[in-house]
Formats: structure tokens, C-alpha cells, sequence
């Protein structure tokens, strides 16, 4: 069953399964600081609403960007700056992340578009690699040594988010907010527009689309949301550094969209969640954790071919899907 055949199961039915896991999620998650370490439960937070991110542009327009550490480290870097050496309020320096984030999507984006495949994506790396450098040797950001020591400050003036339960519901409120705003792009006319591009693009432009500039759009909303997630994470961890901007941070979220499912709104939650449940909990052990989850990936890839969630998309409505007819 092909990625387009999942994606053609009935609106009802999918928003019937994905209300109720996102209906369970939010209940958790509204729980859990009070159960598990709190800060660790926002770091998944951030690398969630960082991979849902990259899924819109990956999963929904179907443009594999190898250089989406560049808008998450660029916010975490634009965020920290602002707040620690120009004294803004955290709010504030995280929209200046998101602003600087779009800015580097429609930089980044505005070459990529204008080739396809493995093209475009290796002008996403080449680009991201060119912005690696520049934050190592620009003044503002420390070089190796990052941008330590952000304070987190008030939100809104009066909330202390040096409290961890503060800081944990802002995030989760900042989650739900990237989350609903995918979601409403995803099932919106501009979402279907999308899907048809990246089902069949020539088709689209034979419609009369400007599918650069769908492409484009797409890029720059993709780049802002991954920055909500950067600007997010340097407040919470109170540092930006060089591994926010590496290429090895742009591999670990397209690990993370893959193992959840492509495509899918809450399949990148999982997978993000489980990558750094792993790196959390065996970091003290003596199993090598790169080991280990590269060992995850491939019986993914061999058991759910369309990511566990997909797979579980798959499982619940393949029947339905044999017997529809082809058009």
C-alpha cells in the first residue's frame, strides 16, 4: 500500500483515530510532569514540535530537507541573544527565533525549490553546512563555546518560568498551539493544494497552481515552526550551541518523522519521543545508544514500512482501502 493510497482513507475515519490519540496524548501530558522529570518531558516536547514541523514540509509536500538543523539552531541561537544580551522578555525572544527562522526558510528554501530530489536536497545540506560555519566563527554566538546561560526570565512579566512546573505548561501550551496550527494548514485548501503537489506535480501545474510558490510557502511555515521549536528549547535548556546547527541534528529528525510515520499528523509526536527516550535513558548505560537506535531503525524499516503509526493507520483501515475501487 503506497503513501497516496493511506493518505486517500476517508477524512472521518482518520480524524476519528487521530482525535482520540491526540485526546490521550494531551491527558498525559497534562499528568506527567508530575510523574516523570519535567525537564525531560520538554525536551521531547521540542523535538516533537521540531519534527512535526519538518513533516509538513516532508510528509505533506513531499521535499526531503537535509538542513532543517539550520532553523532549529538559528532560533535557539537568535532566541538566546535576544533574551540574555538584549534583555527581552522570553516571549518576545522566542517570536525574534521564529522571525529569524522564516527569514533562513526563505533563503534556504527559495534555491531549494528550484530543483528536485536528491538535488534539492543536497542544497538544503550544502546551505545548512554554509550556516554551521557562520555561527562558528561569528562573534554572537561564542563559537564552540554556544551561548550559555540564557535566563528564562517572566513570561508576560508576572509568570516565573524559573519554576519547572511554569516552564513545563508553557511549553506544552506552546506544543498545542504549533500542534493545532499544523493540523489546521494540513486539512485546509492550502494543505490539499500541497498533497496534490506532492502527489503529482505535474498534474498541479497543469491545474494552474504556481507550485514554487506553494513549495515555498510551505519552506518558510515549515522553517517558522522548527524555530518555535529552537527558540523554545534554548530557553528551556538556557543554552545555544553548535549541535543545534549540525548536520548530524537534521539526521535525527528525519530518523524521528520516519520511525512515527510520514504523513501523519501524531506520528512524528512518537517517534521524537522515542529517540529521546532512548538517548535519556541509556546515555549512563554501557550500550551505545547510536548502536541501539540505528538497530530500532531498521526493524522499523523492515516491520513498519510506513512508520509505526502509519502502520497502525494501515492496520486499521487496510480492509477498507482493498475494497475501495481505483478511480
Amino acid at each position: 500500500m503506497t503513501q497516496s493510497a493511506i493518505t486517500s482513507i476517508p477524512k472521518r475515519n482518520f480524524l476519528t483515530l487521530e482525535v482520540a490519540l491526540i485526546l490521550a496524548g494531551i491527558a498525559l501530558l497534562a499528568v506527567a510532569p508530575f510523574y516523570f522529570y519535567p525537564v525531560f518531558l520538554m525536551k521531547v516536547l521540542c523535538f516533537a514540535l521540531f519534527a512535526c514541523a519538518f513533516n509538513l514540509l516532508l510528509g505533506y509536500t513531499g521535499i526531503l530537507s537535509f538542513g532543517h538543523a539550520a532553523f532549529f539552531g538559528g532560533a535557539a541561537y537568535f532566541t538566546a541573544h535576544s533574551v540574555k544580551e538584549w534583555g527581552l522578555p522570553p516571549e518576545l525572544g522566542i517570536l525574534v527565533g521564529v522571525a529569524g527562522a522564516a527569514f533562513l526558510g526563505l533563503i534556504i528554501g527559495f534555491f531549494a525549490i528550484r530543483r528536485q530530489g536528491i538535488y534539492s536536497t543536497m542544497i538544503t545540506l550544502a546551505l545548512s553546512q554554509m550556516f554551521f560555519f557562520f555561527c562558528l566563527q561569528a562573534s554572537f554566538t561564542h563559537g564552540e563555546d554556544g551561548i550559555q546561560g540564557v535566563p528564562r526570565g517572566y513570561l508576560f512579566g508576572f509568570i516565573d518560568l524559573n519554576q519547572s512546573l511554569n516552564m513545563y505548561f508553557f511549553v506544552l501550551a506552546v506544543f498545542l498551539i504549533g500542534m493545532f496550527f499544523i493540523w489546521r494548514i494540513i486539512n485546509s485548501p492550502f494543505g490539499m493544494i500541497l498533497k496534490s503537489i506532492r502527489e503529482n506535480e505535474p498534474r498541479a501545474v497543469s491545474l494552474g497552481y504556481s507550485v514554487s510558490r506553494y513549495k515555498l510557502a510551505a519552506f518558510v511555515m515549515s522553517a517558522a515552526l522548527t524555530g518555535l521549536a529552537g527558540g523554545i528549547k534554548a530557553i528551556v535548556f538556557q543554552f545555544a550551541t553548535l549541535t543545534d546547527v549540525s548536520w548530524q541534528m537534521s539526521g535525527e529528525v528525519v530518523l524521528m518523522t520516519l520511525l512515527g510515520g510520514i504523513g501523519t499528523l501524531v506520528g512524528p509526536v512518537f517517534g521524537a519521543a522515542l529517540i529521546s527516550a532512548l538517548e535519556n535513558y541509556l546515555a549512563t548505560s554501557e550500550f551505545p545508544v547510536t548502536v541501539i537506535t540505528g538497530v530500532i531503525f531498521m526493524i522499523c524499516v523492515l516491520v513498519f514500512r510506513r512508520g509505526i503509526i502509519g502502520e497502525l493507520y494501515a492496520s486499521r483501515f487496510g480492509k477498507k482501502l482493498e475494497s475501495k475501487p481505483e478511480n
